[in-house]
């Protein structure tokens, strides 16, 4: 005899389906998709009913150490399930107590997969760790927790229809926690390495979910590991493991997980004549403390070589473009090849553009930062600390400018990037010969172009009168200069004063004037005005 439950959900699952319970087992099916979650009779260990937010819940763990979840029981189904399994299992169905007083401070407890939040000994809530993105240490006391959609992990676009889902939390873990030790020889240590065994309460929690959520997944399941990539953005050497559906980047602090659904763009683009740019674009930027990046900047050495073997089957490598079981190739051409074929993105390289040094990018700075400006068939790339892509379609306007009139001034020159959505880029100091190339870029493109730059006769000329201009400043302001000769109609804000000066008869000048005058015919002197004491 069969019983069956109607609307019941799988797991996180948004689609209901059929939950039937039978002497031989037990099964759910979904209502529009195919796929069915069967429970042998022989694999019940135990059994947990338990209150959430879609009714209630059941919980069966197997004998493997598999637990499934089946939601939206109704209330007066407990002793229905639980007369069941007591009759095809020889399984007691324990009621789990759940906390419902809100309160945000508790304790936290891992079990298995999931971490479990305890407030008063009672379940408040539970975290699937296996949806855990990245764990970061957000201050000194606040340990961050993104997890990715369900959805993107099973290689899925969301739907419209579908409910809000969590994508962070973050957990206030104050104090201090002592590292565990293998034995007791550490006893008679000093203080000082004994502190250096403390590490804050945050720091352990956040290397305890590291492991934790690390634990689903086997070392057979990494395709390629590379180790020791030196990576621009953000900043440090991380090790990069190769999942079928995702990748991780694990650092020395933090540890990223990247779904490849994620991934928008893909960049190959040459640095200099020994390196080479690999760029990786998310939809869903990562974050190291309270900064947020949207690129992935690797960077390879030309010459670097790598020998690899992908850790898959012939067949299914033959389900994705272009990809090999071995490699001895260069580790860029590597890394970009199997990046290309796990994304399923293609990689935009240097297009026709060169400089006059043959680059396909300027040296040009965006504020206070310099960077990379590459010209690309689609896009403008500025690749820096905080890379900027601008694609050429939303362009507006470019204005091309040199401001001043000085000669160091006249050998860069600025270029301003208005574009339709909005945004405006102001980017400087570019070389002064690199503007025929870059016009003859843009005009190409058929981008609308404004030129305000100065001519460099223009420039010269200004320049040149700068120079004169301070010359005769400067003659004007010697002590030996000429003086204008006061005319009896000339306005004066201190004539009223001079009427009252009467020069004395012995005011003549000193001994040396007086001996030139007697060569010289005698000139006027300039007029100082004196005050009575």
């Amino acid at each position: 005899m069969t019983t069956q439950f109607d609307r019941v959900y799988h797991g996180l699952s948004t689609e209901p389906g059929k939950f039937r319970v039978a002497s031989s087992g037990m099964a759910w099916r979904g209502e529009e998709a195919d796929n069915v979650i069967a429970i042998s009779s022989t694999e019940v260990k135990w059994a947990r009913w338990l209150r959430v937010a879609r009714g209630f819940q059941l919980r069966i763990g197997t004998k493997d150490r598999r637990r499934e979840v089946f939601d939206g029981f109704e209330r007066d189904d407990q002793e229905k399930v639980a007369s069941l399994l007591k009759q095809h299992f020889s399984v007691a169905l324990e009621a789990d107590d759940i906390s419902f007083r809100g309160w945000n401070w508790g304790v936290t407890d891992f079990r298995g997969d999931e971490l479990a939040f305890l407030v008063g000994n009672k379940t408040s809530f539970e975290l699937p760790l296996q949806y855990v993105a990245n764990s970061n240490i957000a201050g000194r006391t606040e340990v961050s927790l993104e997890f990715m959609a369900p959805s993107d992990s099973a290689g899925k676009k969301p739907s419209k229809g579908q409910p809000d889902e969590m994508v962070e939390i973050r957990f206030f873990v104050p104090g201090q926690s002592t590292r565990v030790r293998g034995s007791d020889e550490g006893s008679n240590k000093s203080d000082a390495e004994d502190e250096a065994n403390d590490v804050s309460a945050a720091q352990a929690f956040h290397d305890a979910i590291k492991e934790k959520a690390e634990l689903g997944h086997v070392a057979g399941d990494i395709i390629l590991s590379f180790e020791e990539v030196l990576v621009l953005t953000p900043r440090g050497r991380y090790d990069v493991d190769m999942f079928p559906e995702f990748l991780r980047l694990r650092g020395k602090t933090y540890d990223y997980k990247i779904v490849y659904t994620s991934i928008s763009r893909l960049f190959l683009l040459p640095k200099d004549d020994l390196h080479i740019l690999f760029i990786l674009g998310l939809n869903v930027p990562i974050r190291q403390g309270q900064t947020r990046y949207q690129y992935l900047v690797m960077q390879f050495s030309r010459e670097e070589e790598i020998t690899a073997e992908l850790n898959m089957s012939e067949e299914e490598i033959a389900k994705h473009d272009r990809l090999k079981k071995n490699y001895e190739d260069p580790t860029f051409e590597v890394v970009s090849s199997v990046f290309r074929a796990l994304s399923k993105k293609k990689i935009v390289s240097a297009g026709s553009f060169q400089s006059r040094t043959g680059h396909p990018g300027l040296k040009a700075n965006l504020k206070a930062v310099q960077g990379d400006l590459f010209m690309l068939d689609k896009y403008i790339f500025f690749v820096s600390k905080q890379p900027v892509l601008i694609e050429i379609s939303d362009i507006h306007q470019v204005v091309f400018s040199r401001l001043g009139a000085g000669i160091a001034t006249a050998r860069t020159f600025d270029m301003q990037i208005v574009t339709k959505s909005g945004p405006e880029y102001m980017f400087t100091s570019i070389n002064k010969e690199e503007h025929e190339p870059t016009d003859a870029y843009l005009k190409d493109k058929k981008v609308r172009v404004k030129n305000e730059m100065v001519p460099d006769g223009d420039l010269l000329l200004a320049a040149a009168g700068d120079d004169s201009d301070e010359e005769m400043q400067s003659v004007a302001s010697d002590d030996d200069e000429v003086p204008r000769v006061r005319r009896a109609g000339d306005d004066d804000e201190d004539s009223e004063d001079d009427e009252d000066f009467q020069a004395s008869s012995s005011d003549q000048g000193s001994p040396t004037e007086t001996s030139d005058s007697d060569s010289e015919p005698a000139r006027p002197r300039p007029t100082r005005r004196a005050t009575a004491t």
